[in-house]
């Protein structure tokens, strides 16, 4: 009896480890992007398009990392970069709408 205990327990123990060790694998496979709630990923990236407004991307990729604006003689240039690790995002506006981007997504080492 003593002898069938001591089974079930070693069995216990192993598949309690199984458990953690695949549980560790399966979160280390996930998504950074996902863990750590950033929006940069290309299926969000390639939904900005040309003409849209800031609110717009806002809505898409979240605030920007940073946001730099100038004033220009005929029309206002705002530059928003999105950064998250290594991934980067750029979206240019042209009086607050999208005038161009640029990216590493897909790129990156």
């Amino acid at each position: 009896m003593r002898q069938m205990n001591a089974t079930m327990n070693s069995l216990k123990k192993f598949f309690c480890s199984l458990l953690i060790v695949t549980s560790l694998l399966a979160l280390g496979a996930c998504d950074r992007s996902t863990l750590s709630g950033s929006k940069l990923t290309s299926a969000n990236y390639d939904q900005i398009s040309m003409g849209m407004s800031k609110t717009q991307v806002e809505t898409i990729l979240g605030k920007p990392t940073t946001a730099e604006t100038k004033d220009m003689v005929i029309f206002k240039k705002t530059t928003y970069r999105y950064e998250d690790g290594t991934k980067f995002a750029m979206i240019t506006f042209k009086n607050d709408e999208v005038d161009g981007k640029d990216t590493n997504l897909g790129r990156e080492p």
